[in-house]
């Protein structure tokens, strides 16, 4: 894996686009667990049907496995010099956590939605809210870096460096 000085093009098109795609199936899982619920209860046939929450999930999935492949082939920035270790090992089992839940949460969905299975529907909603968790932690993270140890660290993934860049 290679060390680069800053984060390739597709690298932060794909952090934000993700970032965007999970904000939506926060804001809009309503409507997946009232059919979730309605299956469990009969209500509606145990028979799976396409529906927004799953095929953005899926969408999430094939993004992540490229974002993963891009981290393996390209690399990524070292973190800032500065940072204590302490904050070095956190910042690296949550990005781990991060790639782990990405995958393994629309597995877990589509293993319930698909089979209607409850422990997968009840792990996915544990890795939902694990998510939300590294989320909070990852932003308090990055705000740290920026305006306590003014490192500079968020200026890698700003979109205004993807618009600068050119390549992979």
């Amino acid at each position: 894996m290679k060390d680069p000085i800053a984060y390739s093009r597709a690298q932060i098109a794909l952090h934000w686009i993700i970032v965007v795609l999970m904000l939506g199936q926060y804001l809009l899982h309503g409507g997946i667990e009232a059919a979730w619920g309605a299956r469990m209860d009969g209500s509606l046939p145990n028979e799976p049907f396409p529906n927004p929450h799953a095929i953005v999930g899926i969408i999430i999935f094939l993004l992540a496995i490229w974002r993963i492949a891009l981290r393996l082939r390209v690399g990524a920035p070292a973190l800032p010099e500065k940072e204590p270790a302490a904050l070095k090992a956190v910042a690296k089992l949550t990005h781990l956590a991060f790639y782990v839940l990405l995958v393994g949460m629309p597995i877990s969905g589509a293993l319930a939605w698909v089979l209607g299975l409850e422990l997968p529907a009840n792990a996915h909603g544990v890795a939902a809210k694990v998510m939300l968790a590294l989320i909070v932690l990852h932003v308090a993270g990055a705000l740290f870096q920026q305006f306590v140890l003014k490192t500079g660290l968020m200026e890698r993934m700003s979109p205004k460096q993807m618009m600068q860049k050119s390549g992979s």
